[in-house]
């Protein structure tokens, strides 16, 4: 299995992996098709393709930020089940991660992620995919060392429409021993600089990143 890197909407790979993001994911989760262009000239974002023959098994997208020192999971498809396309995508990313943060000085302490609480959610298909399952993701998630961050958290629709997106919980997997716990402003400053790309906002994701503003540490618990 190779691990395919996409960085241009040219790229006619990219027509595939949109398509599938469309195929698996709610509305309200897909970014539109031209707005992908500038995003993927992005060095700090990562889309990867695990591609086997002539086929795409799976997709990842994640990203570092330099001036906060973490990282995040945008998003990870699993197309073909039954070969080893979840660890082969976690065991490739973590090893591209390690290598950008040492060409970029970088000190990784863990990586964001958004994830979706299934007792929370209407649509559980996903395409007919049953490793996309929600309740499998979840349990795949905690065993790679997820945890949530014990707070209410809403993210903005990528319709940019300024629906509010209430389902998942945000998370994050520490690479460093011993934390328990993140600094809330260093979850404020990162939402706010991820989603800084959505012009539209709901009023409560304003009043989320506000409530952050008062609190000093949002404490990791178990998924």
């Amino acid at each position: 299995m190779e691990y395919v890197q996409v960085n241009s909407i040219d790229d006619p790979m990219f027509a595939r992996l949109h398509k599938t993001m469309q195929d698996v994911f709610p509305p309200e989760e897909v970014l539109e098709y031209e707005l992908w262009a500038e995003p993927l000239k992005d060095p700090t974002i990562r889309v990867f393709l695990a591609v086997q023959g002539d086929e795409v098994a799976g997709i990842t997208e994640y990203r570092y930020n330099k001036e906060l020192n973490v990282a995040m999971t945008d998003f990870t498809i699993i197309v073909k089940e039954g070969l080893g396309v979840g660890p082969f995508l976690a065991k490739k990313r973590y090893e591209d991660l390690m290598r950008l943060a040492e060409e970029n000085d970088l000190d990784l302490m863990g990586m964001f992620a958004e994830i979706y609480d299934p007792y929370r959610m209407k649509n559980h298909s996903f395409a007919g995919i049953k490793v996309m399952d929600p309740f499998v993701r979840r349990e795949v998630l905690s065993h790679l060392g997820y945890m949530r961050l014990d707070f209410p958290y809403v993210h903005p629709a990528w319709t940019n429409e300024g629906e509010a997106v209430s389902h998942l919980d945000l998370c994050f997997q520490p690479f460093k021993e011993n934390i328990q716990s993140l600094k809330a402003s260093l979850i404020r400053d990162f939402i706010t600089s991820y989603y800084s790309v959505l012009s539209n906002k709901p009023q409560e994701w304003h009043d989320m990143v506000a409530n952050l503003e008062k609190e000093d540490e949002i404490l990791l618990k178990p998924l």
